[in-house]
C-alpha cells in the first residue's frame, strides 16, 4: 500500500513557476514508476509526466515546460512547471504504479494503482 499527498498548488500568474511535491509513504518508492496526471474542468485526467524507478523520465510532447523528478531518499517525487498558461490550470495528481511501465503503457492513467487527492493549479490570465 503507498498513500501519496500533493501539496505545492495554488495561485501563479501567466509565465509563472511553480514546483509540486508528491510525498509517499511506504519503503519501497525507489521501486515505483511514479506519474503527473491532470485533470481540468470538465476534460478528461491527461498525462503530463511520468519517471521510471531508473530515473528514465517521460514528458508529453506538448508539456516541455514541465520537469518531472524524484528523490528516492525523501520518497518525492515533484513536478517544476515553467511559463505556465491559463490552460495549465487544473488538480494535479500524483500516481504510483508498482510495475514497471514505458510507452505508451506509462501515459494511461489506468496503469497506475495509487492516486494522491490532488492539488489545484490556477493559472490567472
Amino acid at each position: 500500500q503507498v498513500r501519496l499527498v500533493e501539496s505545492g498548488g495554488g495561485l501563479v500568474q501567466t509565465g509563472g513557476s511553480l514546483r509540486l511535491s508528491c510525498a509517499a509513504s511506504g519503503r519501497t518508492f525507489s521501486a515505483y514508476t511514479m506519474g503527473w496526471f491532470r485533470q481540468a474542468p470538465g476534460k478528461e485526467r491527461e498525462f503530463v509526466a511520468a519517471i521510471s524507478w531508473d530515473g528514465t523520465t517521460y514528458t508529453d510532447s506538448r508539456k516541455g515546460r514541465f520537469t518531472i523528478s524524484r528523490d528516492n531518499a525523501k520518497n518525492t517525487l515533484y513536478l517544476r512547471m515553467n511559463s505556465l498558461k491559463p490552460e495549465d490550470t487544473a488538480v494535479y495528481y500524483c500516481a504510483a504504479s508498482g510495475g514497471a511501465l514505458n510507452i505508451p503503457r506509462i501515459q494511461a492513467a489506468g496503469n497506475y494503482d495509487y492516486w494522491g487527492q490532488g492539488t489545484q493549479v490556477t493559472v490567472s490570465s
